[in-house]
């Protein structure tokens, strides 16, 4: 059954996004790294999770030790120590994902500004001409409630 669930939400998550180009982030090791993957490597890395509210089930980013190293084999990038990371997040008033893709954004040379673009309507970053969800672990992709709602928006 939970895979069931797990699929269903995986498969409305991808119908429904804008792109399916995304740059996930974790802490191995007290370092923070981030990989450039699709939707297939996502689709390896998520779990199902009880989502908060009454919403159901959620489709999680909180990769296992193992998940971590498929990612890094596949091309990670070293963005920076888990202290500075964290000193960053506590400096400021935004939340660890928040930082991440500010971090993200940064390394690419462009200027972060926070925005709550649906998923739906457009990445979170663009890095030449390729639209990218940024997600860090702990991450929410989507849940039970979220998807029935956008379907019933359709």
């Amino acid at each position: 059954m939970n895979e069931t669930i797990k699929k269903m939400l995986q498969d409305g998550y991808n119908e429904l996004a804008y792109t399916d180009q995304y740059i996930l982030g974790w802490v191995l090791d007290h370092v923070v790294y981030f990989a450039i993957c699709d939707r297939n490597m996502t689709d390896r890395v998520t779990k199902l999770d009880r989502a908060s509210r009454g919403a159901g089930y959620a489709l999680r980013f909180s990769p296992n030790k193992m998940q971590k190293m498929l990612l890094m084999s596949n091309g990670s990038v070293c963005l920076c120590s888990e202290k500075f990371f964290n000193e960053t997040v506590a400096d400021s008033k935004y939340n660890r994902g928040e930082i991440f893709e500010k971090m993200v954004t940064e390394y690419f040379g462009l200027e972060w500004e926070k925005d709550a673009v649906p998923f739906t309507k457009a990445g979170d970053i663009e890095v030449d001409g390729t639209a990218y969800q940024i997600k860090f672990e702990k991450a929410t992709f989507t849940n039970e409630k979220t998807l029935s709602n956008l379907r019933n928006k359709a």
